[in-house]
Parts: structure tokens; C-alpha cells; sequence
């Protein structure tokens, strides 16, 4: 490497998934096609080479900490973590690499291996959906924000799920060498150079647990039974007998939220579900139960920050007409 190299290291190690270490590499090594300078090395904590999640096994270029010191320091993720507690030696492996790193980032669980080490106290981040909720309750210092695709604090970075790492190393490079090489980069991969809305529109539709009140769940019911009824906060109410004080409050207990968005949110699931199976936007708006489409397609850019039409483009099938 020459003097100019931007050196950039990705831990690797016995369960590594596979595309959470090629997704930013390939990235990293387009851009050098366009003026860059990145080095990259794999480095595994003892030097050995290890198996990756699909049973592949990958040479490492060193151990840790590297000498000399790297740039950017990448911690892939592995389908392990949250299942089982990162290893004290892999989590201590880490800690000096990133401490002499310009700049520290992970890839979707890679997040658990920064909040073990402890890079993560007192700083946001994210990881995949599904596991984000694990990742604040075992780090309660770290603020983790589950709907991000990637976050920046301060040199500390971190990504949601595997194909995220694609974005965050756009990102890196756009941080070093403009807008113009990321864009040329993402070009020739074919991929957005920056994604619209965050986690929630790959996630699957309410994955919280149901309340544990037999009341609340009995309206929980109702509304997921029949997302057209009217479920105006004094009906809901009604229903239980109780006030609309009361029940408001049984919904932000339990819940988190308010009658209103919890129907809301059951109507964007289904109006989701809907757009995937191929209904148009409007016939999707009335049998979600929306009052308009309107009133649906506010819900979406809210959520997703993209309309239902461009959602449906997005997330329909892939397969082409035509072919015979």
C-alpha cells in the first residue's frame, strides 16, 4: 500500500456472514476504479483464517490489532449474535484496533460485537430489525434506533441488516471522495445511492408481543379482526365499557402508543400486504380501511417516506411479463 492509501480492515472470524464482509469490500474496491485509494484487508483476531456463515472459508490477510494502525475499522455480523453472547475474546480483540481506528463501523450484528466491547455506551446506533430490541435491552447505554438504515456518532458507525453495509460504505466514501464517486460506484453496482425511508418497510407487520390485558387484547382483536369498523377512540371505548381516558392509557402502558395509531398501524400492515399481493393503491386505501387514499398515502410517506405506488414498484414481484 502507498502512503496514500486509506487502509480499511474488516474483522472476520469463525460465523462471519458471508455478504456482511463482500457487500462493503466490493463497494471499497469499485470505488478505487474511480480515484480511490482503499486498501482493504480481512483481519481475523489470531490471524487464521476462518468459515463464514455459509460454510466458506476465508483467508485472513493478519491478526489484530493490525500494525500499522487501519483507517476504518469494519466489524461484519454473524446470524449468531443475538442467539448466543459475543465471545470476551472477540469482543476484546476488538478494543484496540478501534481505539487507534480514524473510524469505527459495523455491519448489521457487528453491532453487538461494538456494544460488547464497549464502543457503543452512550451512543446511538441500530442493527437489524429483528434483533434491534435485543440490542437495547442487553446495552441500555446505547440508544438504538431501530428504524435507521445506518447511524453516525460522531467517528462510531453502525448499520441495520446485511445489504445496509452496502449503503454505510457509500456513505464512507462519499464522507472521503464526494457525492460524484459514490454515485458512479453505486451505479455500477446497481444500487440506490441512498435508500428511501428506513427499516420498517422490509419488516414484517406488527412484531410486537399482544398486551397481556384480556381487555386490551379484546380490542386488539377487534381491530385486527375488522380493520374497516369504526374504531374511533369513543367506539373502542364502548366496547370495554370504560372511559376513553382509561383506555388511552391502557394503550400507552401496555402498548407504547395510542388507540388511534395502533388502528393506524393495523391498516398500514394490511394495506402493505394488500399492495404486495397486487391491489391498486385505492382499491388497497378502502379494503385496509383507510378513509381515503389520501389518508393512507400520508401514513406511508410518514413511514416509509416513500408513496404506495412507488412502494408496490419497489416491492412487487420481480418476475417479468412477456416471457415465453
Amino acid at each position: 500500500m502507498s502512503a496514500g492509501t486509506h487502509r480499511v480492515a474488516i474483522l472476520v472470524y469463525d460465523g462471519v456472514t458471508l455478504l456482511d464482509v463482500a457487500g462493503p469490500a466490493e463497494v471499497f474496491r469499485e470505488a478505487n476504479r474511480f480515484g480511490a485509494d482503499y486498501g482493504i484487508v480481512l483481519l481475523s483476531p489470531t490471524g487464521a483464517d476462518v468459515t463464514t456463515n455459509l460454510g466458506v472459508r476465508v483467508a485472513a490477510d493478519g491478526a489484530l490489532p493490525p500494525a500499522p494502525a487501519v483507517d476504518t475499522l469494519l466489524v461484519a455480523g454473524s446470524d449468531r449474535f443475538p442467539r448466543s453472547r459475543v465471545p470476551a475474546d472477540l469482543a476484546d480483540a476488538v478494543r484496540a484496533p478501534a481505539a487507534a481506528a480514524c473510524r469505527v463501523a459495523s455491519i448489521c450484528t457487528g453491532a453487538f460485537v461494538l456494544a460488547a466491547a464497549g464502543l457503543l455506551d452512550g451512543k446511538r446506533a441500530t442493527t437489524h430489525w429483528k434483533v434491534a430490541h435485543e440490542l437495547a435491552a442487553r446495552y441500555p447505554t446505547s440508544r438504538v434506533e431501530p428504524d435507521a438504515i445506518y447511524v453516525r456518532d460522531g467517528t462510531t458507525y453502525t448499520s441495520a441488516g446485511v445489504t445496509a453495509g452496502i449503503d454505510l460504505a457509500l456513505a464512507l466514501v462519499e464522507e472521503d471522495h464526494g457525492p460524484d464517486v459514490a454515485r458512479d460506484v453505486a451505479r455500477a453496482l446497481v444500487v440506490y445511492m441512498q435508500r428511501a425511508g428506513g427499516q420498517s418497510q422490509f419488516s414484517a407487520p406488527l412484531q410486537g408481543p399482544p398486551p397481556r390485558s384480556p381487555a386490551l387484547r379484546t380490542i386488539t382483536d377487534l381491530v385486527t379482526a375488522n380493520p374497516r369498523g369504526d374504531h374511533s377512540l369513543g367506539e373502542l371505548a364502548k366496547h370495554l365499557n370504560v372511559s376513553t381516558r382509561h383506555l388511552t392509557r391502557l394503550f400507552h402502558d401496555e402498548l407504547s402508543t395510542t388507540p388511534a395509531r395502533y388502528v393506524e398501524n393495523i391498516r398500514f400492515d394490511l394495506a402493505r400486504a394488500l399492495l404486495d399481493q397486487g391491489h391498486s393503491a385505492t382499491q388497497a386505501a378502502t379494503l385496509a380501511g383507510f378513509p381515503s387514499y389520501e389518508s393512507m398515502r400520508r401514513v406511508f410517506a410518514r413511514k416509509l417516506s416513500i408513496s404506495p405506488a412507488a412502494y408496490q414498484r419497489r416491492f412487487s414481484t420481480t418476475r417479468r411479463s412477456g416471457a415465453g
